[in-house]
């Protein structure tokens, strides 16, 4: 609990002056005022965030947070749960989707066992930050306890600091975990305070229930375990997950340590409400990569208040979104940096 609450109260707000002064000088570039649109705006985030004018984002992370869910006991989904031991030892191997993204940038890649439902070999490349062997199942009481739940934002906390301190100067959020959209939903549906049905999807493959068993259930866990809305740990514990938990901390701790941060889709989006109930300021620092095809998403996104950049139609999870995101990170810094101002456009002609 303490590294949490170290890591909330060392949480500033934006540089406003340098992101006035990053605006002076994108609209004096050569080029007509906003012609880049988002380029532009991602540029002025950039600069507050930094405290730089001309930030480098040369050394970028995606943590991708592996854990499984109790819940998957219900049926609500068609994918066994070895699927997430599996895939978790395939991060290091270089071979998943959010790998082969990354690879284009020279992105790192880091996996961190959460809470995977099996022992993961210690040679096998990944952190093993275990807290318990899964969530247990919220359809019949508290997915973990308090202190599990912060021991997630704190395993999150760890790392993203870890990682920092290594060199990495952009982070992005990344998860595996078999039927992790049904916590998802369940969190939103609590945060958003409406009927899970308006916020649940298909996510990997639903169960032979189909998706009115899927709201059926995290109706009934909602019922059951009563989360405060006005307690995002009590929330996060409930009906939440370890790697939901994790990426939140990763968000926290990015925040604390002005660094620009990249969530992924659906499940990074709702890791990124936790953080955000938890410390608004974090928004400041959040950078949304795309709009995931579940129809949580949106919904997640509008209360969170970001706007993702890319519609490409995704819902693998893993980070991937957020790995493709990158290179737009990477074009508008390079504006600030290698575009001539009209001044000095004019000059040459003058010349």
């Amino acid at each position: 609990m303490e590294l949490l609450q170290q890591t909330l109260q060392s949480i500033q707000g934006a540089d406003k002056q340098i992101m006035e002064d990053a605006k002076q000088y994108i609209d004096a570039l050569s080029k007509p005022p906003s012609s880049l649109g988002k380029l532009e705006s991602l540029a002025i985030q950039l600069a507050g965030i930094t405290g730089q004018r001309y930030p480098k984002l040369d050394h970028k992370t995606v943590i991708v947070c592996a854990a499984d869910h109790g819940v998957c006991a219900e049926g609500v989904t068609s994918n066994p749960q070895d699927v997430t031991f599996l895939q978790t030892l395939n991060f290091p191997k270089g071979v998943t989707g959010v790998c082969a993204i990354a690879n284009i940038t020279n992105a790192k890649v880091v996996t961190v066992d959460v809470g995977v439902k099996k022992d993961i070999p210690h040679d096998a490349g990944v952190l093993i930050k275990k807290i318990k062997y899964g969530t247990d199942n919220m359809a019949i009481g508290p997915a973990m306890t308090r202190e599990e739940a912060i021991q997630s934002l704190e395993v999150g906390i760890e790392v993203a600091i870890a990682e920092i301190e290594q060199g990495a100067n952009v982070l992005a959020t990344g998860e595996m975990g078999i039927g992790n959209t049904t916590p998802s939903a369940a969190i939103l549906s609590v945060l958003h305070g409406c009927h899970p049905h308006e916020v649940t999807g298909f996510g990997a493959g639903l169960g032979s229930g189909g998706i009115e068993h899927k709201v059926a259930v995290i109706q009934k866990a909602i019922e059951l375990n009563k989360p405060n809305r006005h307690d995002a740990i009590d929330i996060l514990a409930k009906v939440g997950g370890l790697e939901i938990g994790a990426m939140a901390g990763i968000i926290l701790a990015a925040a604390a340590n002005r660094k620009p941060v990249v969530i992924d889709g659906f499940i990074s989006t709702v890791a990124a409400l936790i953080a955000y109930e938890l410390e608004p300021k974090v928004q400041h620092y959040i950078i949304p990569s795309h709009a995931s095809e579940e129809p949580g998403a949106k919904i997640a996104a509008q209360l969170l208040g970001v706007e993702p950049m890319l519609h490409m139609n995704m819902r693998l999870g893993e980070g991937s979104g957020a790995a493709l995101a990158f290179p737009i990170l990477d074009a508008a810094c390079s504006m600030v940096s290698k575009m001539a101002t009209l001044a000095e456009t004019m000059a040459l002609v003058s010349k």
